[in-house]
């Protein structure tokens, strides 16, 4: 009924690994964000870890711009990492799901 069972579980397993490797290398991925007219500039990885803020020393002056660009500049970032994230999460989950019948989650 089910098909090879063991068959299906060796690639549960592949793909367990395969989103295993995919989360190491979004590690290595970087994504800039700049604000404020290049002024303030964010770098984090697609798994979302902050890796650098570059200030110019004009936006020290009012902290409250400040504050502004940083909230706006780090909302841009994490939106595109989360993007880039869920797009490579996918389809490393896909490429190595089994074949079940009515299980078609990813398509």
């Amino acid at each position: 009924m089910f098909g090879d069972i063991s068959g299906m579980m060796d690639k549960l397993k592949q793909a367990q690994q395969k989103v295993e490797e995919t989360k190491q290398r979004l590690n290595t991925v970087l994504i800039d964000e700049s604000g404020a007219d290049g002024k303030l500039k964010i770098t984090i990885t697609a798994n979302r870890e902050l890796k650098s803020i570059t200030i110019d020393d004009s936006l020290l002056n009012d902290a409250e711009e400040l504050e502004d660009y940083l909230v706006l500049t780090l909302n841009k970032v994490l939106k595109r990492a989360g993007e880039i994230n869920e797009q490579e999460m996918a389809v490393a989950a896909k490429s190595g799901m089994p074949n079940i019948p009515g299980m078609d989650m990813f398509k």
